[in-house]
């Protein structure tokens, strides 16, 4: 016959065991909704972003690359476009068909609020009790950049390659794509897009523009033209786009003057930069004869002017070729 303490002992040990199965199993449960939960799958592969680790991000991901550059795919292009993704909120784990699940995650790009929801399904069990949970496997999406009548830009601070102008880009996402390029001649501004979610494909056009450095230095090539016009001492300069026509006779020396420059504007067209059409006027000074009366006069006459144009850029070196018709 069994004592009050034996009793008391057993019960004590069967409570016990109980309260160890209890919180076994409260303890599976919680592992995963957390960290065996679709959750941390999403987790990991935000701080994968973060970390500018491309190969582990697609990996976690499931994703497949489509034809296109990587550029922004891995490192620092990566990490600066997932440094803009602010005020990341994980939301609990929405049941779908097929025994998917989608977890929405809330954050902002640029001030303004987006949700992207990853699919995940659950793959098996890892020691009997705890879920294994991977994304559906998706491809990438990409990004359409393009620049007028450039061959290279910046992309997440990449120099990237852009045959024609343009190029496509495949993107891991939620990230900020921006794009932008600064030269010595030419500059396009910076602009950004938000990459979201797999179905995204954003584009991201950007129109260019020479440099004030690039338009100087065509100004100084024109300017030397046009000086070298008004030092030929004849009422027609060789090569020029300004003369002087007159049945008198000449009665003095001729001089010329450039009044009023071109003012120089480049424009891209049809994948070239050509200089805009060049307008001035130019003044000559001389004295002349009439032939019936004899009588000489001081002559000042101003002649406008217009010619276009050849612009050829090699590396540093401007080129400039005035094409003059009579």
């Amino acid at each position: 016959m069994q004592t009050p303490r034996v009793v008391r002992v057993l019960a004590a040990w069967l409570l016990a065991l109980l309260l160890t199965v209890v919180g076994f199993f409260v303890a599976v449960v919680v592992l995963n909704a957390g960290v065996y939960g679709p959750q941390q799958q999403v987790r990991d592969y935000f701080a994968a972003l973060k970390e500018g680790d491309g190969g582990l991000a697609l990996g976690i991901l499931n994703g497949s690359v489509p034809q296109a550059d990587a550029a922004l795919l891995d490192g620092p292009a990566l990490a600066r476009g997932a440094a803009a993704v602010e005020d990341v909120r994980v939301r609990d784990p929405e049941e779908t068909a097929n025994g998917h699940v989608d977890v929405p995650v809330t954050y902002s790009i640029d001030g303004t609020d987006h949700t992207t929801r990853f699919t995940l399904e659950k793959t098996g069990r890892q020691w009997f009790f705890f879920s294994t949970w991977e994304f559906v496997p998706s491809t990438l999406p990409t990004v359409d950049f393009s620049v007028a009548n450039l061959t290279e830009a910046m992309l997440n601070g990449a120099r990237v390659a852009l045959p024609e102008g343009r190029g496509r880009f495949a993107s891991l996402y939620p990230v900020r794509v921006e794009g932008g390029f600064e030269g010595e001649y030419f500059t396009a501004p910076s602009k950004a897009v938000a990459v979201t979610d797999r179905s995204a494909a954003p584009k991201l056009a950007l129109p260019a523009a020479a440099t004030e450095e690039l338009v100087k230095a065509v100004d100084t090539e024109i300017r030397a033209f046009l000086d070298a016009c008004a030092a030929q001492t004849v009422f027609q300069p060789t090569n020029c786009p300004f003369n002087f026509q007159t049945s008198q006779r000449l009665a003095g020396e001729i001089s010329w003057s450039i009044t009023d420059y071109p003012a120089v504007r480049i424009d891209p067209h049809d994948g070239e930069w050509v200089i805009a059409p060049l307008a001035g006027s130019a003044t000559l000074s001389t004295r002349l004869q009439d032939l019936f009366t004899g009588a000489i006069s001081e002559v000042e006459a101003k002649r406008p002017f217009e010619f276009l144009a050849r612009l050829r850029i090699d590396g540093s070196m401007v080129t400039v070729t005035p094409e003059i018709e009579y």
